[in-house]
């Protein structure tokens, strides 16, 4: 954008650098904190900071609202809170959020955004994992996780625990907000030449809006092909890692003949049948196939950072985790059926850091895996 904080390859943005459109790296968002537009209280700590997005911090309280909401034009989420508002839950030593309810929790974050950069948010992955629907709320805000160049202003989490009732503090990270100038998305065109260069899933490429990606029901080995997750079990606390059975939450999915039935409101842990790349120049997130394919929702969490999977990064290719959840009837899903697509999207320029390179990535060369609360039987 002609004029913007960062638009061709100006040099009056961050810090003199000169950067394209695309997805903001990890250097590029270390400069918006030091000019404030991104802003936090406590300070942003550096293990905050992704290859390309920033884990965002709970605050101290939660609202236990009503229901849902969009703020609104002209309107502020202080404004809906006193109207939706039950009562309000002190996180500073550890509070349960219930199952089926719905919590706004202000965030540690803010946001100065300049001209020229909008940013986008999503659930991280062990949210999704635990079928904990979280979404990003700003004031005037008339879309969920989606956030409009020059907002200045608070950021909220609306958090509704969907099949686990969690035990969450203050400063944990549900989810994680990116960063963009300009249109950064691959065309289908795009997509198939980089795909020609440099393989970006294994076996041939579905690409159509995306590259498609399908299911996995016919394992390599036995017949374990997902979990559903029981409808009554205790607390999660999120702290605990590697703590939990995995059988105290979980029924294993086992098919011998290469399908499963989805039932209504439950949800699922599958795994894609193909194994994804993303190359240090690019990034990539997780959109719902069409409606028209099934009666489901393919997934929560969506990002996925420059490397996941990439031999740079120490990997060889890593399997898409599918969080799935069934709604209006049971469904038939089958070995091999396309259910979901990857967006990928330039990077503005290479990330210093990528995935599972030297910092703490729980799910670098993943197959079928739960949350990191859970531990195998």
């Amino acid at each position: 954008m002609a004029g913007g904080f960062l638009s061709g390859r100006s040099r009056d943005g961050l810090g003199g650098i000169a950067l394209t459109s695309g997805v903001l790296p990890v250097q590029a968002l270390r400069q918006l904190i030091a000019r404030g537009a991104l802003s936090a209280q406590p300070p942003i700590r550096e293990d905050q900071i992704q290859p390309a997005s920033l884990d965002l911090r709970l605050g101290p309280v939660a609202y236990r609202v009503r229901a849902s909401f969009l703020t609104g034009q002209g309107r502020t989420v202080q404004d809906r809170l006193e109207e939706f508002t039950m009562h309000k839950v002190n996180l500073g030593d550890g509070a349960v959020l219930e199952k089926n309810c719905v919590y706004v929790i202000p965030l540690a974050e803010r946001l100065t955004l300049p001209q020229g950069v909008t940013a986008v948010a999503n659930a991280k992955s062990s949210s999704g994992r635990l079928d904990l629907l979280t979404r990003t709320i700003t004031d005037g805000g008339t879309e969920f996780d989606r956030i409009p160049e020059g907002y200045h202003g608070p950021l909220y989490a609306e958090v509704c625990p969907r099949s686990f009732s969690v035990l969450v503090r203050e400063g944990q990270r549900l989810n994680q907000i990116r960063f963009r100038q300009g249109q950064a998305v691959l065309t289908d065109a795009e997509l198939a030449a980089l795909h020609a260069i440099e393989p970006l899933v294994s076996g041939e490429a579905v690409i159509s809006e995306g590259l498609g990606f399908s299911v996995d029901l016919k394992p390599a080995k036995g017949t374990l092909v997902g979990y559903r997750a029981k409808p009554h079990t205790g607390v999660v606390d999120l702290d605990r890692i590697a703590h939990y059975p995995a059988p105290d939450f979980w029924e294993e999915l086992h098919s011998s003949d290469g399908r499963i039935i989805l039932d209504p409101g439950a949800f699922y842990i599958l795994v894609s049948r193909e194994a994804v790349t993303i190359p240090p120049d690019y990034a990539a997130e997780m959109a719902p196939y069409l409606a028209m394919v099934g009666e489901f929702r393919v997934h929560y969490a969506g990002f996925f950072d420059p490397g996941f999977g990439h031999a740079a990064a120490g990997g060889a290719g890593s399997r898409g985790v599918l969080e799935v959840r069934c709604h209006e009837a049971p469904f038939v899903l089958e070995h091999g059926q396309i259910v979901g697509r990857l967006v990928y999207e330039r990077m503005s320029e290479r990330p210093e850091t990528l995935y599972g390179a030297g910092i703490a990535s729980n799910y670098q060369g993943q197959g079928l895996k739960l949350a990191k609360q859970f531990r195998s039987a």
